[in-house]
């Protein structure tokens, strides 16, 4: 069965929730520039603060928690921390080579995190969107 046919399936038998705002989970943390550059970005030439993209570089244990968070709460659909990861949004931060870099990352963790939460779990079927 495929994907489509697969969510048709699933979305018949039962509801299903997505995951909430990343940036209000990451908003709670009250991170600093610091944080925000971690040791990859330490000598970046302009702030990095509140750029959460850049989060799944120099901080991916905080993501994957917030995405283990909500799938612990319930949710069978978790969204990649990638929301501004564009050569427009990136440019504020003189990041627009950095874009292929976040995405794949962003992915990455989330499905590290669907992983370990799953494993643990009675099999019930969640996805990266």
């Amino acid at each position: 069965m495929g994907l489509t046919d697969r969510l048709r399936y699933l979305l018949n038998e039962r509801i299903m929730f997505i995951d909430g705002a990343m940036g209000t989970m990451i908003q709670q943390l009250e991170l600093t520039e610091t944080d925000f550059r971690g040791e990859l970005f330490q000598h970046h030439p302009c702030l990095l603060a509140g750029n959460n993209d850049i989060l799944s570089l120099t901080q991916p244990h905080l993501i994957k928690d917030i995405h283990k968070q909500y799938l612990l709460a319930g949710a069978d659909f978790i969204s990649t921390n990638s929301f501004n990861s564009t050569s427009v949004a990136m440019a504020d931060y003189h990041m627009e080579n950095k874009i292929r870099e976040l995405n794949v990352a962003s992915a990455r963790i989330a499905l590290e995190a669907l992983e370990d939460v799953t494993a643990n779990k009675t099999g019930q079927e969640r996805f990266v969107i």
